[in-house]
C-alpha cells in the first residue's frame, strides 16, 4: 500500500515543459534519458505524472490515442516509470488505475517487461502476443529480395496513411505525419508505382530504431530494413512481432542479436485490430 503522503499526491497532465523531469526519471531507473522520444510522445499523446514532495517526478507514463478524437478506437500506454526511491510503494499501481479509469471504454494496449507484467495482469490486461527486441550492426549478405525502395516524399503521404490504417486497424495520422521531423529516415517500398510498405529509422542514443515497419510481406520488410541500414553507420534496433519468424531469422543472420522479449497486452479487447501480417514493428513500444 502507498504511504499516506504518496497516496495524497495529485496526478496531473504532463506537457513538454516536463521533458527534462521525464528524462531525469528515466535516468533514475537506469534507462537512457531518451529526450528525443519523450518529446515525441508528449506532443503526440497525453502524459500523466505525480510530482514528488522533494522535487522531480515520482511517477510518469504516456498514453497515445488512435482513431476518432472524440471516441478513440485504441490507446497505447508506455513509459510507465516510478522513481527508485518510491518503488514498491503502490505508486505505479495508483497511476495505472487512474489512467485506465480516465480512458473509460477505450481499448488499451501496452508492451510489458517481465517485471511489469504482474501489475498489468492484476489490473485486467491480458497477453495477446510477444515482441522480440533485436539490435546490432546490420551486415548485408545472402540473396536478399529485390524490392524497389526510396526515400519518401510529401506526395507519398496519402498512400502511406492508407497502408498504415489497413495494417494498424485505425487512423494514426497524428503519428505518421510527425515521422518526417522525428525520424532521420522515412523510406517506402514500391511495385509498379504503388507503395507496398514503409519504414522509419529514428535516433535513440547511439542507435537508430526501426519503426514503424509496415509491409505487404516479409520480403518487403527485409528490403526496407536493408535500405535503412544502408544509410546509417549506427546499430539498428527494432521490436519485431515474434510471429514474423522468417524476418527474425533473417535479421539475426545479418548481425542483429536478440536483446529482450516483451509481452504485448490488451485491455478491453481480445486481440489488437488491423492486419498483423503487415505490421512488423511499432514506431516505439511506448506508442504501439
Amino acid at each position: 500500500m502507498p504511504t499516506p503522503s504518496l497516496a495524497s499526491l495529485p496526478i496531473r497532465r504532463l506537457t513538454l515543459r516536463d521533458l527534462a523531469a521525464c528524462a531525469d526519471l528515466s535516468q533514475d531507473r537506469g534507462w537512457p534519458r531518451e529526450e528525443h522520444k519523450w518529446g515525441f510522445l508528449l506532443t503526440a499523446g497525453k502524459g500523466y505524472g505525480i510530482d514528488g514532495p522533494d522535487g522531480g517526478l515520482v511517477s510518469a507514463c504516456v498514453v497515445t490515442e488512435y482513431g476518432p478524437h472524440e471516441h478513440p478506437a485504441l490507446a497505447a500506454i508506455g513509459m510507465v516509470l516510478v522513481a527508485e526511491r518510491h518503488a514498491r510503494q503502490g505508486v505505479g499501481r495508483r497511476l495505472m488505475r487512474h489512467v485506465v479509469s480516465a480512458m473509460g471504454p477505450t481499448p488499451l494496449t501496452l508492451h510489458a517487461t517481465p517485471n511489469g507484467r504482474p501489475l498489468y495482469e492484476e489490473l485486467g490486461f491480458k497477453v495477446t502476443g510477444r515482441a522480440e527486441m533485436v539490435c546490432g550492426h546490420f551486415t548485408p549478405g545472402g540473396a536478399d529480395p529485390r524490392v524497389a525502395t526510396r526515400a519518401a516524399t510529401a506526395e507519398d503521404l496519402a498512400a502511406i496513411l492508407r497502408l498504415d490504417e489497413q495494417a494498424f486497424g485505425t487512423d494514426r495520422t497524428h503519428i505518421v505525419t510527425r515521422l518526417p521531423a522525428f525520424a532521420d529516415q522515412l523510406r517506402v517500398a514500391e511495385e509498379d508505382g504503388r507503395i507496398i510498405g514503409y519504414a522509419a529509422a529514428w535516433p535513440n542514443m547511439d542507435t537508430h530504431v526501426v519503426g514503424p515497419l509496415i509491409a505487404r510481406d516479409t520480403a518487403v520488410a527485409q528490403a526496407l530494413i536493408a535500405s535503412l541500414a544502408a544509410h546509417t553507420d549506427r546499430p539498428l534496433r527494432t521490436d519485431i512481432d515474434v510471429r514474423h519468424e522468417e524476418l527474425l531469422v533473417w535479421a539475426k543472420e545479418r548481425g542483429l542479436a536478440s536483446i529482450a522479449f516483451n509481452s504485448v497486452m490488451a485491455y478491453g479487447i481480445t486481440e489488437l485490430p488491423g492486419d498483423w501480417t503487415c505490421r512488423f514493428a511499432p514506431v516505439t513500444v511506448a506508442a504501439g
